[in-house]
């Protein structure tokens, strides 16, 4: 990405922190094979402070969506405790293979490391960390020959792939996780819709909303999601 167009994906700026629209298949920071990744597009974030923003938190590659950065090293570890508390709520939109029997629910969980040789992935596991989603229904539908529902995604807990994991265990993996659903071209469809972080005690959470990305307008708009306009541009 250009500064321009990394500039153009904030969401929310103000002293403390940034609120970034993070694209789908890009990953927050290099790995460990390096490699491109968003941190390297910080630089033109930086809006007359001496240092980058960081990351305050981490979203999938191929997750898209609300990204809070941390302005300076005071924000940073202020966001970090936000977060290590659960005090940041966090709404996810995915569209899933299947059609859960209720409308909304609990999955309640415990998850642990899959193999210690395959990084990140993770499985149910009665040893592991406790690990609770709360979802609901938002709309259901047919697509391509089979059945899809768009479902509002709270994770109380911060597992990794929790959201994926949960999803998949229910029986309805999330459309295109090649990880823990059926391997096709779809890409993910999973977005971090919106964010609420409580910054300060004494005036309510600043609460940011991503816009639905590209890759996942057609199934949500099959589902009953009613398409939003484009924002004027500035």
């Amino acid at each position: 990405m250009t500064p321009e167009e990394t500039r153009a994906r904030l969401l929310y700026r103000d002293g403390l922190m940034l609120v970034i629209d993070k694209p789908a298949g890009i990953a927050v920071h290099r790995g460990p094979k390096g490699g491109a990744c968003l941190e390297d597009h910080f630089d033109a974030l930086r809006f007359g402070l001496p240092r980058n923003p960081a990351l305050a938190h981490r979203l999938d590659r191929d997750t898209a969506g609300c990204l809070v950065l941390g302005r300076h090293h005071k924000a940073l570890e202020k966001l970090g405790l936000l977060f290590k508390q659960g005090k940041v709520a966090k709404t996810y939109w995915a569209v899933v293979m299947g059609a859960p029997a209720l409308d909304a629910g609990l999955i309640d969980k415990p998850l642990g490391r899959l193999d210690d040789k395959i990084g990140w992935w993770m499985k149910i596991d009665a040893q592991g960390q406790p690990s609770q989603t709360r979802w609901r229904a938002r709309g259901r539908a047919e697509w391509r020959g089979q059945p899809i529902a768009w479902l509002e995604l709270e994770p109380l807990t911060g597992r990794t792939h929790q959201l994926r994991v949960h999803c998949a265990s229910e029986g309805w993996p999330i459309l295109g996780d090649a990880i823990y659903g059926a391997r096709d071209e779809t890409p993910l469809q999973l977005l971090a819709r919106r964010v609420a972080v409580p910054l300060s005690k004494n005036q309510p959470p600043i609460v940011v909303e991503a816009p639905v990305p590209d890759h996942m307008r057609a199934a949500l708009v099959a589902c009953g999601w009613v398409d939003e306009p484009a924002k004027a541009d500035a």
